[in-house]
């Protein structure tokens, strides 16, 4: 599964977190190291947790109207912590060997 770099950050955010649920504008400090900010900021950050949300990584918090939906908070499935936790890597097995 290919993932943004964007969208790697989320989940990565999501499993450091000591609440189950994030906020959205904790995710907008991907941009604060960035030298050219988007203008869109929000709308791109919607868009990478609602592409999220459709592969069933993250559950997004909030509410509906007539036209659209607004997501104030997110929060990882149990398939998008498997995936998170090989983000953070996997320690190496030493091979012992036991002798009887």
């Amino acid at each position: 599964m290919k993932l943004s770099a964007l969208q790697k950050y989320i989940l990565k955010q999501c499993a450091q977190a000591r609440e189950k649920a994030i906020s959205k504008t904790v995710l907008e400090n991907f941009y604060s190291n960035k030298s050219d900010k988007p203008k869109d900021i929000v709308n791109i950050i919607t868009k990478s947790v609602e592409r999220l949300i459709h592969k069933e990584l993250v559950i997004g918090h909030g509410w509906k109207t007539t036209h659209k939906w607004y997501i104030t908070q997110v929060k990882l499935t149990p398939k998008g912590k498997k995936l998170a936790k090989n983000f953070f890597g996997v320690q190496q097995k030493l091979p012992f060997k036991i002798k009887k």
